[in-house]
């Protein structure tokens, strides 16, 4: 459909119409497109800078996602009433589109490109990153880019023994799958989501499941970018002038080619470390401000004999046989103040994870775009800290690259938690990477099992996570186990793997060449299968399940159910009876109104039981011939009255203070006192009569 310059097409893709629309609105950008699946529709806009950045070291893409609270009918809260700073769901939506749009721009590419996708209408909250995810391959794809290959995406659930494709937030609910599958017509290039332990086989045919949806979604593409008739441009792209390479390779090829397949890591960097300082001194002085293109050369060659010593020798940068895991060292419990510690160290790379537990008031609330306000009880969070990588920079709030990872080591431990039913403590994990050279997530994933298990939280088993990278050269692919951080950063792929022994519980793909197969991955998989086995060994030498009880740092924590007539008696006039049970026992106590639960958390064992004793008390309807010890609260010419528990007082009549005649009351009790009655009547209306005679009679 066309109508001056707007184009629009509706083509069924699943259950719905997936409709695609430009040329009506954001026509100041390079590239604007409406996607809409059902009542969910997201703008996507793409601006490319005419400014071409020689000096800037990478592709400078950046790439927002944003809801809007409106597209889902809502006001945010706060003070302001307006959208803030972007949440972690939106950050990780952000980045899950920039990894799948990154390969696409070739090397040289330095002119900046800025992709928006801005959440318009949202009937479910899964679905508007996946529609971003397509908008962002149309927007670039009708700009001036000559070179971006069109991709597509999907989520899939699994519920039972079906696939669902694009599950909706119900059935993501019940699902145990949960995956964001991107490719290209020819393979798969980036994969994000989390599974309740499923096997690899199970993972595999949501693969390809994913790719046969993804290359209808492309020919939908196709037919669209068709419609549209815009001229292309070309882009400088940053080389190395061709004088000055030449002479470079000249000089140092030999030297590169010459390090030995069978030179450690530390003599191999040393030389090259060597031949950068004689680049520098010979050609600097007449190549002045040109020192970042020696070192990309002298980069490009070190890439080249990295991936030959692999592909012709099957040996490794720092000597490692194709599959062979780095040394791994484990330690728990050392630090002594904290609930739970781990310590996990694979090669260069070191994670510390502390455990911290605490009570219901400690879960995170979340406000979602449907859901409104949900609670957390287990977060993860992961810093990475500049003396990691020997370096120094300013230290700010969490980055998206530290977002992005805490996430997925969060999704890789879900699946093993205990319920809150059976283990009624918030959760949260804090992983400080102290020394870094690779796959710091899934080092990650590995201590934070072992702090698990330290902190007495009982875990159904370790999960430990792998990265697994691929070097591919022509028709030859060798998949490498546990990459570190060379040949990730000159490999072809970073496929993060964590899970049990038997499953996986979490998983993350990124590729630098166009698209990989099935073949590879299921080769990939099955090595990171291994791999985990090996790594959960070497934990479990250390601690093999989790301690019999949390430490005695943390809050001992008990949860009990009360009907809800019950829940205004707990709490008293004015919240009277819950702050005199809090003052006296110094326990923390949370009411879920919504559910009827009661939550008692103390540092103290003895507290904590004393609250409890106390509820139980005042949600105990109370019965004749009871035995209660309560403290007088008020005298009377008649009798006294005593608060058999909180909030509920009763009457010891003259008569039942003492077998004696009693001629004051006062003389017999005061204020203040504790003693122990039995409860003899209750009246019609509710009122307690109670015995002191009675008790004494009867011992």
């Amino acid at each position: 459909m066309k109508e001056n310059n707007m184009i629009r097409i509706e083509k069924k893709l699943g259950d719905k119409e997936l409709i695609l629309e430009t040329g009506k609105i954001a026509k100041k950008s390079d590239g604007a497109v409406l996607v809409q699946y059902g009542e969910t529709i997201v703008l996507v806009t793409a601006v490319i800078s005419p400014t071409f950045k020689e000096d800037q070291g990478f592709v400078p893409l950046t790439v927002d996602y944003r809801e809007r609270a409106y597209a889902a009918g809502k006001i945010p809260g706060g003070f302001f009433k307006r959208e803030g700073r972007p949440s972690d769901g939106e950050i990780l939506s952000s980045r899950l589109i920039d990894r799948s749009i990154r390969p696409l721009f070739p090397k040289g590419f330095r002119n900046e490109v800025q992709v928006i996708a801005t959440v318009l209408s949202a009937s479910e909250s899964n679905q508007p990153a996946i529609l971003a995810l397509i908008g962002a391959s149309l927007a670039l794809s009708i700009s001036e880019l000559p070179f971006i290959e069109l991709i597509g995406g999907v989520r899939i659930g699994r519920i039972g023994e079906e696939f669902i494709i694009n599950p909706r937030d119900d059935e993501l609910e019940q699902s145990k799958l949960n995956l964001v599958v991107v490719g290209n017509k020819e393979g798969l290039i980036m994969v994000e989501g989390c599974a309740d332990k499923l096997k690899e086989e199970v993972i595999l045919e949501a693969f390809q499941r994913g790719h046969s949806y993804i290359k209808k979604a492309i020919e939908i593409e196709e037919e669209f970018i068709s419609l549209i008739k815009k001229e292309k441009r070309e882009f400088p792209l940053y080389e190395v002038e061709e004088e000055l390479r030449e002479k470079v390779i000249g000089f140092a090829q030999d030297k590169v080619e010459a390090i030995g397949k069978d030179w450690d890591k530390k003599k191999k960097e040393a030389e090259l470390e060597k031949l950068k300082e004689e680049i520098l001194e010979k050609f600097l002085c007449d190549y002045p401000e040109k020192e970042s293109r020696f070192l990309d050369v002298l980069n490009e060659l070190k890439k080249k004999r990295m991936r030959e010593l692999i592909i012709k020798k099957g040996k490794r940068w720092d000597l490692r046989g194709i599959d062979e895991v780095r040394p791994i060292s484990c330690e728990v419990g050392i630090l002594p103040r904290v609930h739970g510690s781990g310590l996990f160290t694979r090669g260069g790379t070191q994670s510390l994870v502390v455990t911290t537990l605490g009570s219901s008031a400690d879960e995170q609330r979340i406000n979602g775009l449907h859901k409104g306000e949900v609670s957390k009880t287990f977060m993860f969070h992961y810093n990475f800290l500049p003396f990691s990588t020997g370096e120094t920079w300013f230290l700010r709030g969490p980055g998206r690259r530290e977002i992005g990872h805490g996430s997925l080591a969060e999704k890789a431990l879900l699946p093993i938690l205990p319920e809150g039913s059976s283990f009624p403590y918030t959760i949260r994990l804090v992983s400080d990477i102290l020394e870094s050279n690779g796959s710091s997530s899934m080092a990650s994933v590995c201590g934070g099992s072992l702090s698990l298990m330290d902190a007495g939280v009982p875990i159904s088993e370790p999960v430990a996570g792998v990265g697994i990278g691929l070097i591919k050269e022509g028709d030859k692919a060798i998949v490498l186990t546990d990459i570190q951080g060379l040949e990730d950063y000159l490999g072809d792929m970073d496929f993060k793997v964590a899970g049990t022994k038997e499953a996986i519980t979490a998983l993350q793909l990124d590729i630098k060449i166009s698209g990989v197969n099935i073949e590879i991955l299921e080769e990939a998989l099955n090595k990171a299968k291994k791999a985990r086995a090996f790594i959960l060994e070497q934990m479990r030498m250390v601690i093999k399940e989790s301690r019999p009880q949390v430490s005695d740092h943390a809050p001992r924590i008990t949860t009990l159910s009360i009907s809800f007539d019950k829940i205004s008696n707990l709490i008293g006039p004015g919240g009277k009876v819950i702050k005199g049970i809090i003052k006296e026992t110094g326990a923390q106590i949370d009411i879920d109104d919504v559910e009827g639960k009661v939550t008692v958390s103390s540092l103290s064992a003895e507290g904590g039981e004393k609250a409890l004793a106390m509820i139980k008390g005042i949600i105990r309807e109370p019965k004749v011939g009871e035995i209660y010890t309560g403290k007088v609260k008020r005298v009377t010419d008649f009798g006294a009255f005593v608060e058999i528990t909180p909030g509920k007082d009763g009457l010891v009549h003259v008569s039942q203070l003492s077998d004696g005649f009693v001629k004051n009351v006062s003389d017999v009790v005061k204020v203040g006192d504790q003693i122990t009655v039995k409860l003899i009547g209750i009246d019609e209306l509710g009122r307690l009569s109670l015995s002191k005679k009675e008790v004494e009679s009867e011992s």
